[in-house]
């Protein structure tokens, strides 16, 4: 039986099949994405999303839905499916599924009277081109199949609606057509593996509805052109592969192409598999640049996501090639010791104050893995980040006296806990934060013990002294005796705040932790009672007042809840690596049941992968994006920890 498989019963209850997404992604930064029903309940959802360069390499969608009709018996079965104000769907394509696999690829068998019929999709890896691979498994007489599509030509972030200036007019190439609605657009040629009749109909379809964006208060309805539909024969035994391209193809190899790249994908056949199937999906090269996506459908490459997501995607993976290639695009954008956090390649923001010590714990995790090269290949960049905190850079960013690192810049969220409402950060951290200057103390120790094996004498002078007055400082600073754990952070307004997040765990978990033994104990105490849940760390904790459970409602209700007890799967990452390194052996039943715990998502949300967050509320639902890098990477990595360092050999 298959690993990711769903029923009849599950598939046509709507209310549960809408809620499963799937995502498919390859390295020249297309996707496609929908529902295992093919019902579109998102705008970013389509069939071949991709980038496009010639209007600033942001993604849009091209052709965002294929029907597909079974004629036999005078009598016409649409198996495509659309949702409609007032919930009416139309066609209801999915009554016709049998079931639903995606061991390999996505499949879907349907039945449509007498005929059975297998319908399966995926992208060729590096290029822009969504394939349909369509094989009829019984059939008692010759059909009539037709083909319509759906296009749209629009930014994944925008809808668009019927008007005058869309282009209607077709050209005709080898077994198909070409369409292109908009100037600065490329060509969408759409060919059969089969000589196929095109109908030119060309209509647009009204107020097509997406449900997922109404529930997140946004515009939600939007219209489709469809230039008209294909037409061929078919009989039993029939395999006819349909391909959407921004380059015309040669028909001919279609076939072969279908499946020369099916042989090429991780079958997710098991927990691991689709994890590192899934970590394939965030890779992007391009332009000679290799990139991490954050997370799908709609993050891009972002500076903290990738360095924290990078050893588990790669690593965990045993690719130090592609960890050298990322580490290496990230470098080339670095400036004044900062790397882009966000934003586009021509207007990035440097709004991170953590992304460049992340760094470091990247190295520290290459090097780990016998990345030998590390200081001679990053050391100066490294050095760069250290002289630029120590002596001040962009946001008030600078070592103070007592050796620590003060952040603070009027409206910005500088941590990773960057949510903003109204111009206004939901949880600003101003001043010393404890991430932070964790961070920042594992850096420079890094760093020395990297300079002192190069002999490295200027460097070493420099910052030889502020391991000990940072660890003091550090202490002094953060830690509360009465209370038994870490401040989250202090600054010279407000004093020192000790809410109860899941920051002050990353003070333990890296490799170079100022804290004591029973002071790390004390910290994973006080975030396992009150933090740890079977989907991640709370980003507060519920006995807080400011606590939030649910990430739901407008944009400003969930950004106020983004960092308010909402669950992120990534911090196991910090919990479970520091919650080993106190207890050893003994805490390996408590890593597994977490991170293993984690494979009951795998038909959740988006199949085979992970979600960006999840409700702080029991029974934690998934929420934001369907598959994010960080939640992947950081439960692939502890995987790797563990059986590489407690498995019982």
């Amino acid at each position: 039986m298959s690993y990711i498989k769903f029923d009849k019963s599950q598939v046509v209850n709507l209310e549960y099949s809408l809620s499963r997404e799937l995502i498919r992604s390859n390295r020249a930064g297309s996707y496609s994405s929908t529902t295992i029903v093919g019902c579109n309940t998102r705008k970013y959802h389509g069939m071949l999303v991709c980038p496009v360069d010639e209007l600033g390499g942001d993604r849009y969608v091209l052709l965002s839905q294929l029907d597909l009709t079974v004629v036999n018996d005078d009598k016409s079965f649409n198996i495509g499916i659309r949702k409609y104000k007032g919930d009416y769907f139309n066609p209801k394509g999915h009554k016709y599924i049998e079931d639903f696999d995606a061991d390999n690829i996505p499949s879907r068998v349907f039945r449509v009277g007498n005929v059975l019929l297998k319908l399966e999709r995926l992208l060729v890896h590096y290029e822009e081109q969504f394939m349909q691979r369509l094989t009829i498994l019984e059939a008692q007489e010759p059909m009539k199949i037709q083909i319509r599509p759906f296009l749209a030509f629009r930014n994944i972030h925008e809808l668009t609606h019927a008007n005058m200036n869309a282009n209607t007019k077709i050209d005709y190439i080898e077994n198909g057509i070409r369409a292109k609605l908009y100037e600065g657009f490329p060509y969408l040629n759409m060919q059969f593996s089969t000589k196929v009749d095109f109908v030119p109909v060309p209509d647009w379809y009204l107020g097509i509805e997406y449900p997922q964006e109404q529930k997140r208060g946004y515009d939600f309805s939007e219209d489709l052109l469809t230039p008209g539909f294909f037409e061929y024969e078919a009989r039993e035994g029939d395999v006819v592969v349909f391909s959407a391209s921004t380059k015309e193809e040669k028909t001919g190899g279609l076939k072969q192409k279908f499946t020369k790249t099916v042989s090429g994908k991780i079958p997710r056949n098991n927990f691991i598999n689709c994890l590192k199937n899934a970590a394939q999906q965030f890779i992007e090269k391009r332009g000679g640049k290799t990139v991490l996506i954050a997370g799908f459908p709609w993050f891009g490459a972002w500076g903290r996501d990738t360095f924290i997501s990078l050893p588990g995607l790669a690593l965990a993976r045993h690719k130090l090639a592609l960890y050298r290639d990322v580490i290496d695009t990230q470098v080339n954008r670095m400036k004044n010791g900062l790397f882009p956090n966000m934003g586009t390649e021509s207007n990035p923001a440097f709004n991170s104050v953590d992304a460049p010590l992340w760094f470091f714990w990247s190295l520290q995790q290459y090097l780990e893995q016998k990345g030998l090269d590390c200081w001679e290949r990053y050391g100066e960049a490294a050095k760069a980040v250290l002289y630029a905190y120590r002596d001040g850079t962009a946001f008030n960013i600078r070592m103070r006296d007592n050796g620590l690192i003060y952040a603070s810049a009027p409206g910005k969220a500088l941590t990773w806990m960057d949510a903003v409402v109204y111009g206004e950060p939901v949880t600003q951290r101003a001043g010393y934060d404890v991430e932070i200057n964790a961070l920042w103390y594992n850096a420079v120790c890094f760093a020395l013990e990297r300079s002192k094996e190069a002999k490295d004498r200027k460097f070493i002078s420099d910052f030889e002294h502020l391991p000990e007055l940072i660890k003091n400082s550090f202490i002094e600073l953060f830690w509360d005796e009465k209370l038994g754990y870490l401040a989250d952070y202090v600054n010279d307004e407000e004093g020192k705040n000790t809410f109860v997040r899941p920051n002050m765990v990353i003070a333990v978990s890296l490799p170079n932790s100022m804290l004591s033994k029973e002071q790390m104990k004390n910290v994973l105490d006080i975030a396992d009672k009150n933090l740890v849940t079977p989907r991640g760390l709370r980003t507060l904790s519920p006995r807080n007042k400011f606590y939030k459970g649910l990430y739901q409602g407008s944009q400003e209700e969930r950004d106020n809840a983004y960092h308010q007890g909402t669950v992120w799967p990534w911090l196991l990452g910090p919990f479970c690596e520091g919650w080993l390194k106190v207890y050893g052996a003994q805490g390996v039943s408590k890593v597994r049941s977490l991170i293993y715990g984690m494979e009951e998502v795998m038909n959740e949300a988006g199949i085979s992968t992970i979600s960006e967050i999840y409700d702080g509320d029991p029974p934690h639902a998934p929420q934001g994006a369907i598959s994010q890098a960080w939640s992947v990477g950081e439960v692939l990595r502890i995987i790797d920890l563990l059986e590489t360092k407690y498995s019982k050999k």
